[in-house]
């Protein structure tokens, strides 16, 4: 259960950075409306947060959340910006996600 609540606290905080930095994008580079800096503030804000829910030391829980937030910005690059990962996407984001759960759910010292 552990592996799944940290999974998806990850993918929650990922979505979180992703959107935060996405509209001041959109901002920028679109000619979006300024107010989309309102809601990226939140959203950064939420990604600072959630990172915080973590029983893990900081370190360890911002180096493992890389490679969960790897896999979900190819997802968003799909989902989003129309663009369908390469094969070799998919495996470095598998690689990254290994990456991952080798930090956060190997035998530790306390």
């Amino acid at each position: 259960m552990e592996i799944v609540k940290t999974l998806g606290l990850f993918i929650l905080t990922s979505l979180a950075e992703i959107v935060g930095c996405y509209l001041p994008y959109l901002w920028l580079k679109e000619d979006k409306s300024i107010w989309l800096l309102f809601p990226a503030a939140v959203s950064l804000g939420l990604f600072v947060w959630l990172l915080t829910l973590h029983p893990h030391a900081a370190g360890r829980v911002y180096a493992a959340y890389g490679g969960v937030y790897v896999s979900v910005a190819l997802m968003w690059l799909w989902a989003v910006d129309s663009v369908r990962p390469t094969s070799t996407d998919f495996v470095g984001a598998g690689v990254c996600l290994i990456g991952m759960a080798i930090i956060m759910f190997g035998p530790h010292r306390i």
